[in-house]
């Protein structure tokens, strides 16, 4: 399981969404979220995944590893869909002893399900086609208005950029932990709930370690390079805005605009 995660994992490539500036990708994705919580049927679906696919297809990024990156949540998935399928109450559709399926519950479990399963597709297209140089830049820039209030917008963005960048490395380095503790023996499957979380705790001491550890060699890196951010700081690649972008942004404001009109006409 901890090889399907992909967040954090960038694909290379050169096509057009590769391309894309990473503030017009970012403004999308949050576009994109905003507007899944306005879906309140099953129609504006198909634009969803019109959309989904059409980004998937002109970023070349294979199709298995979109998908791979939903075998994580799947627990959580299949948790929110038994929820909702036996928790809505209305009309009765089956009986299965004290639990009921009904009409309205299948409907609410599917279309949980398909919220769930395209923001984590979405937010997993901007980090597999925008390198962690490209994403720092992009939130950065898109929070330097707010730094007139005092949010300090080159630190938050480096850190969060930072924190996507290690999420491959750890789970790399908790694989190795894990089969290295197997090899002496140890259990992770077996057992009750209890068990199995006091077997954890062999694996998290050592990946604690080794993350503090990590972080520690980066911060002294940084200070031997005499990294210092703010606004004299340079970039070697400027950001700009080209034809794309435009076209890009109004077509997920349309996409966004379709679906307000579904919602409240």
């Amino acid at each position: 399981m901890i090889k399907n995660i992909t967040i954090g994992q960038y694909f290379p490539g050169d096509t057009i969404i590769h391309k894309l500036d990473p503030r017009i990708k970012i403004m999308i994705i949050f576009l994109f979220i905003v507007s899944l919580f306005f879906i309140n049927s099953f129609y504006p679906y198909i634009f969803v995944l019109l959309f989904v696919a059409s980004s998937i297809l002109l970023s070349k990024v294979p199709v298995k590893f979109i998908f791979k990156g939903l075998k994580p949540i799947m627990f959580i998935i299949i948790i929110t869909f038994l929820i909702n399928l036996f928790m809505t109450r209305g009309e009765i559709l089956f009986e299965l002893g004290p639990l009921d399926i009904t009409k309205e519950g299948v409907f609410h479990a599917t279309f949980m399900a398909l919220r769930l399963v395209f923001l984590v597709m979405g937010t997993s297209l901007l980090t597999l086609t925008t390198s962690p140089i490209a994403l720092t830049d992009g939130i950065e820039r898109l929070l330097n208005p707010f730094r007139k209030i005092g949010v300090p917008a080159h630190e938050l963005a480096m850190m969060m950029t930072i924190a996507l960048r290690f999420i491959p490395t750890l789970l790399e380095e908790t694989d190795k932990i894990m089969k290295a503790q197997m090899a002496r023996g140890a259990d992770f499957e077996s057992g009750n709930v209890l068990n199995r979380a006091k077997s954890l705790v062999p694996l998290l001491v050592p990946l604690f370690v080794s993350a503090f550890r990590r972080a520690d060699d980066l911060a002294m890196a940084m200070e031997a390079r005499c990294y210092r951010g703010g606004e004299n700081r340079t970039r070697m690649k400027q950001l700009k805005l080209t034809v794309r972008d435009f076209v890009s942004l109004s077509i997920m404001i349309v996409l966004m605009i379709g679906i307000l009109l579904f919602r409240f006409w």
